[in-house]
């Protein structure tokens, strides 16, 4: 089985989405911050795309939230 490469973008929040969009292309996965569960769900033939902080961060311990309403 041959995995397709996905795009996620970590903590975006404003109109650095609409710039990582033109530089990327619409994600496949949105994750609100980088935590252990968005680690988790990375393939090694993906591309992460981070609104901020370096691409070798370490992931928070605690997980973000998926929604606030």
């Amino acid at each position: 089985m041959t995995l397709r490469p996905c795009t996620h973008f970590v903590g975006f929040r404003g109109e650095e989405y609409h710039s990582a969009v033109k530089a990327f292309g619409l994600p496949d996965f949105i994750h609100r911050g980088w935590d252990l569960r968005a680690q988790r769900e990375i393939a090694n033939c993906d591309v992460v795309v981070f609104a901020n902080g370096a691409h070798d961060q370490a992931p928070r311990v605690k997980s973000f939230n998926d929604i606030n309403e």
